[in-house]
């Protein structure tokens, strides 16, 4: 399949660290409906455990307990949640001073191990085994929608289309990505292989098809490094982030809020948007 991208263009500041360039519509593996689940789903499995062990989402608790209290409701919908993201330690956090939190995991590729091991975690985690389009939410799911680490998969018309529906549903977003289009972003999913070797014996649930595909076979850790490098060249700024809130309509009746943030190994790029009116 031939690669989309947009034209990019390179410069370097006076420090040599930072490529400053156009996003870029790259292909991820885990994109394709052809992959084959177990990959992509050991692809998950690595993010969830990453995102919960280093604790990545702590500076962006704040705007979750926002928008928790701005739904209204004790629900979060969790779109796009592959091996559900960073979703346990998260939980915990919440509960605190949401004890009657409900959190709802989806995805349009449902890892169902993943999610399971997840939901046996804690008494308040639900999964949804069929899949669920971040563009069309289906009403019934009520509550703060919050995507980790998966806005960047969707070129900027799908990204208009998943900030239209929350919109239109009247519901609030927060929408985090933990990398950025900068050398020490594609320098860390790099080598991020290395942290997987390192890793996969600790992630659960356990499978030793896992051991195969990663240290006997080793299609997981190329499949992760590519699909990281590419993920970092596809983030949105915080600049481009504004310009695709503008062009949704009645986004006027939405607050929002764009920052860029230091939070666990890295950075954290948010989008919180909730109803005004």
């Amino acid at each position: 399949m031939p690669f989309l991208a947009t034209k990019a263009v390179f410069s370097v500041n006076s420090r040599f660290n930072i490529f400053e360039m156009s996003r870029l519509q790259l292909l991820e593996f885990e994109d394709q409906p052809w992959f084959p689940s177990l990959i992509r789903n050991f692809g998950t499995d690595f993010l969830q455990f990453l995102s919960n062990k280093t604790k990545m989402y702590d500076p962006i608790i704040p705007m979750l307990e926002k928008g928790v209290n701005a739904a209204k409701t004790e629900n979060i919908v969790d779109l796009g949640s592959g091996g559900g993201g960073g979703m346990i330690w998260i939980n915990e956090k919440l509960r605190e001073s949401h004890p009657l939190l409900d959190i709802h995991l989806t995805d349009l590729y449902p890892n169902k191990d993943a999610f399971q091991y997840t939901v046996s975690t804690a008494d308040n985690f639900h999964f949804h085994d069929t899949p669920i389009d971040a563009r069309g939410v289906p009403e019934k799911l009520q509550g703060l929608r919050t995507q980790f680490l998966s806005f960047h998969h969707f070129n900027p018309d799908d990204a208009r289309s998943i900030l239209q529906n929350a919109v239109e549903n009247k519901q609030p977003i927060l929408i985090v990505e933990a990398q950025e289009r900068s050398v020490p972003s594609i320098l860390a999913m790099i080598f991020s292989h290395l942290t997987l070797w390192l890793a996969t014996p600790f992630i659960r649930p356990f499978k030793w098809t896992r051991l195969l595909f990663t240290y006997l076979i080793p299609i997981t850790p190329l499949v992760v490094m590519w699909d990281g490098i590419v993920s970092a060249l596809r983030t949105y700024s915080v600049t481009e982030l504004k310009s695709l809130v503008e062009k949704v309509d009645n986004s006027n009746t939405y607050t929002r809020q764009i920052e860029k943030v230091k939070g666990g190994p890295g950075i954290l790029i948010y989008l919180y948007g909730e109803v005004t009116n």
